[in-house]
């Protein structure tokens, strides 16, 4: 259930860490500060009606896209298609931050389709 942080933007705990919706106001974007925990990974899913594109501000991110894995740094980026199975993986010692900006016709939490899941929040 998500809750409200100190400046009245939408926060959400999860069991890999957190989210901040930065930015909802209009109907044809999204964006969230993620913070994966160490140790930590999101579900491997995807997504029917938005894309993605995830910028990485600290820690290493191990990312999965469609089987393949990826390490991003901070400052580099990776663009997630409509339908593209992925997720981010912390495997180090630090958080690992990244800011989500999605685009497409709808962002609620119901248009995820996870396909693996640590959590038994699987499909």
């Amino acid at each position: 259930m998500s809750t409200t942080d100190n400046q009245g933007r939408e926060y959400d705990e999860r069991p890999w860490g957190s989210f901040t919706v930065l930015d909802d106001e209009l109907s044809d974007h999204k964006v969230k500060r993620i913070v994966v925990a160490p140790g930590k990974r999101l579900s491997y899913q995807k997504h029917a009606k938005r894309a993605e594109h995830w910028f990485i501000v600290s820690g290493t991110a191990t990312v999965t896209l469609d089987g393949e894995e990826l390490n991003r740094l901070p400052g580099e980026g990776v663009d997630i298609g409509i339908g593209v199975a992925h997720r981010c993986e912390n495997r180090g010692t630090e958080p690992v931050v990244f800011i989500e900006v999605q685009t497409g016709t709808y962002f609620g939490e119901d248009d995820i389709v996870r396909l693996e899941d640590d959590f038994g929040r699987a499909n």
